[in-house]
C-alpha cells in the first residue's frame, strides 16, 4: 500500500476547533422540535461507505447481510499488511548485516595483504555471512514485492465493491425502510395500554434556589455555551482517531499530530467546561456526611469550602496568564515536528478558571440567600 504523509496544518487545526462545534449546535438547534418520520437517513449511510465502508458499516446500517463480505477482506488485508512490515523490518536487518559484513571483509582483505595470514580464515567466515545476508535480504525483497501485490489486489477488491455500492445505496435504502415501516405497522397493532399503569410525571425537589438576577442568568448562559461548544470537540476526536487507526494499520503511515492534536483538544475541553459541569453541580466530591446535613448547615459549609475553592481558581487564573504571556512572547510550539502553537492552550486555562470562578460567585451568592431565608425552597 502507498505511504500518506499528510499533516494537518495549523489553521486547518485550530479553524476545525471553531467551526466543527459551531455547525454541530446549529444543526442540533435547527432540528429541535422537529418530528423525525423513520431512524433511516440515506445521508448517514453515504457516510457510514464513504468513512468505515471497508468493513461494511453502511450495509450494516441498511441490515444488509452482504456487509459480512468486507470484513474478511479487510481482515486478509491487515494480516498481509503486517507480513508486509515484518519482511520490511527483515530486509532492513539483512541490509544492515550486508554492510556491516561487507566492511568487515574489507578489513581482512587489507590485513591479508599486509601478510596478516590469521585473517584468511576469519576472511572465508565473513564471506559465507555476507552471502548468507545477501540471499536473506534477496528473499526478503521478494517477499515485500509479493505481500505488496496481495495487499493491492485485496484493496481494489474492497474498492471495487464499494464503487458498486455508492450506486445501491439509493435501492439497498428503499428496501430496508419499507422492511422497516412493515415491522413498524405491525408493532403498532399489538401495542395497547393497561388501565391504571399510564405513566405519571413525577416533580424531584432539587434543594436548588432560584434567584431572579439577569447578572447570574448570564453567567449560567455563557457557561451553557462553551460547555456545549467544547462537548462537540468530540466529534473531531472519533475523525481524527479514525484517520490515526487507518493510515497507521493500512498504509503504514503513523502521525504524530494525530495524538497530539486530541491530546491539547481534550486538555483545553477539560478546563474550558470546568464552569459548565460546577452549574451541573458534576464535579466529583465526597457528600457522604455533607448530604445528611439540612439545608443551612450545608450553606455554612458551602461558605467555608469556597475560601478554598477561591485561592485554587484565582491562582489558576493568575498562573495561567503568567504562562500564556510568556508563551505568546516567544511564540511557544510543541517539541514535536508538528510545532503546534501553546499559547492558546495555555490561555484557556485562565478563561476555564474565570468561568468556574463567576458561577461560584453565584453559587455562594445562593447560599448566603439561604442563610438569609430570602431563596425560594429554603
Amino acid at each position: 500500500m502507498p505511504n500518506i504523509n499528510f499533516t494537518l496544518p495549523h489553521w486547518m487545526y485550530w479553524l476545525g476547533l471553531v467551526l466543527v462545534p459551531a455547525f454541530a449546535m446549529y444543526t442540533v438547534r435547527k432540528q429541535r422540535g422537529k418530528e423525525v418520520d423513520n431512524i433511516l437517513s440515506k445521508k448517514i449511510a453515504y457516510l457510514l461507505w464513504f468513512c468505515c465502508g471497508f468493513i461494511g458499516m453502511h450495509r450494516f446500517y441498511l441490515k444488509n447481510a452482504w456487509g459480512l463480505v468486507y470484513i474478511p477482506l479487510f481482515t486478509l488485508m491487515l494480516l498481509a499488511n503486517v507480513q508486509y512490515r515484518q519482511a520490511l523490518d527483515l530486509t532492513s536487518m539483512a541490509k544492515n548485516e550486508i554492510s556491516i559484513v561487507g566492511f568487515d571483509v574489507e578489513v581482512l582483505e587489507e590485513k591479508i595483504k599486509k601478510g596478516d595470514e590469521s585473517a584468511k580464515a576469519k576472511l572465508e567466515t565473513a564471506k559465507q555471512t555476507f552471502e548468507t545476508a545477501t540471499q536473506n535480504w534477496e528473499k526478503e525483497n521478494k517477499s515485500i514485492a509479493d505481500w505488496t501485490l496481495k495487499v493491492r489486489i485485496l484493496a481494489l477488491l474492497i474498492a471495487l465493491f464499494l464503487i458498486i455500492d455508492a450506486f445501491l445505496i439509493p435501492k439497498l435504502f428503499r428496501k430496508c425502510e419499507d422492511i422497516e415501516a412493515r415491522k413498524a405497522k405491525e408493532t403498532q397493532e399489538y401495542d395497547y395500554v393497561i388501565p391504571g399503569q399510564e405513566s405519571q410525571a413525577h416533580e424531584t425537589l432539587t434543594g436548588k434556589v432560584k434567584i431572579q438576577n439577569k447578572y447570574f442568568n448570564y453567567i449560567d448562559k455563557v457557561n451553557g455555551y462553551v460547555g456545549e461548544f467544547v462537548c462537540y470537540w468530540a466529534i473531531i476526536a472519533v475523525f481524527v482517531y479514525y484517520y490515526e487507526v487507518l493510515v497507521r494499520y493500512v498504509f503504514n503511515s503513523p502521525t504524530n499530530w494525530a495524538h497530539e492534536g486530541m491530546f491539547l483538544m481534550f486538555g483545553m475541553q477539560y478546563v474550558l467546561a470546568a464552569g459548565f459541569t460546577h452549574r451541573e453541580g458534576a464535579h466529583v466530591h465526597v457528600d457522604v456526611l455533607y448530604r445528611l446535613f439540612p439545608t443551612r448547615v450545608k450553606a455554612w459549609i458551602d461558605i467555608f469550602t469556597f475560601i478554598f475553592f477561591l485561592i485554587f481558581v484565582v491562582a489558576l487564573i493568575w498562573t495561567g496568564w503568567i504562562f500564556a504571556a510568556d508563551s505568546i512572547r516567544v511564540m511557544e510550539v510543541s517539541f514535536t515536528e508538528w510545532a503546534i502553537q501553546y499559547w492558546p492552550v495555555k490561555l484557556s486555562l485562565s478563561i476555564g478558571a474565570f468561568l468556574l470562578l463567576l458561577d461560584g460567585i453565584t453559587k455562594v451568592v445562593k447560599d448566603i440567600y439561604i442563610i438569609a431565608a430570602k431563596g425560594e425552597g429554603v
